[in-house]
């Protein structure tokens, strides 16, 4: 795969799914770190980002359910 990637709309699945795979790269990254140097503050990162998951998720649901209806 390439590094170049084609823009997409807010709107658009594919921004969702870009977005829930640089949280999942950041939580890897923030494992890593807690892993080596655990920290309340490296811990609460981790949960923001899980958080962020689930209103993506919520999201992500909402946009299945409309092309869903669509079709």
């Amino acid at each position: 795969m390439s590094g170049y990637m084609n823009a997409s709309r807010e709107d658009d699945p594919v921004h969702t799914v870009r977005t829930v795979a640089r949280i999942a790269q950041m939580l890897i990254e923030l494992r890593d770190e807690y892993v080596q140097r655990p920290r309340p503050d490296t811990l609460q990162q981790i949960q923001q980002r899980l958080e962020d998951l689930c209103h993506l998720k919520v999201d992500l649901d909402a946009k299945v359910a409309a092309q869903t209806a669509d079709e």
